[in-house]
């Protein structure tokens, strides 16, 4: 089943079970990527797919930010149930561990690249987080490269 299809029948348990919010975060990640496939004249993958919610994931913790700056919790607090609910169809995230081990990696088979070298380590990290389907946060992986490749 993709994740469409479990996204649809998901929005009806929403509606049977009269759960509000999930019900709107569901509607809402629906009408994401019904846009997306009006876009593309097809229907998504679920590597298509996983990038929409991705990209939804990060919008929503940029709202937290800002909702937190400007003492607005209660919105922080909905926009935080919201990724809660959309991260229940993307594959598990890779711990810190994991990622700094693919991270070594990648440095290990490049010889001993500096910090001028760090484009092309991000680069190759992220290829083979993506090849192996993980889901990770481009910000953490590049702090973790910067860590490595400085030393740390």
């Amino acid at each position: 089943m993709t994740i469409s299809e479990r996204i649809t029948q998901d929005v009806t348990a929403a509606m049977k079970a009269r759960e509000q919010h999930r019900l709107s975060t569901l509607r809402m990640v629906k009408s994401a990527i019904k846009n997306k496939e009006i876009d593309k004249r097809a229907p998504l993958d679920d590597q298509e797919a996983m990038a929409i919610l991705n990209t939804l994931i990060k919008q929503r913790k940029d709202s937290i930010e800002q909702f937190t700056k400007g003492g607005r919790k209660e919105l922080a607090d909905k926009e935080a149930a919201e990724i809660v609910i959309i991260e229940g169809y993307l594959p598990k995230a890779a711990g810190a561990e994991e990622i700094a081990a693919v991270v070594r990696a990648a440095i290990s088979e490049m010889g001993s690249p500096t910090m001028k070298d760090m484009g092309a380590v991000m680069k190759n990290a992220m290829t083979r987080f993506a090849a192996a389907g993980a889901r990770v946060d481009g910000k953490v992986v590049s702090e973790t490269v910067k860590r490595l490749l400085s030393g740390g």
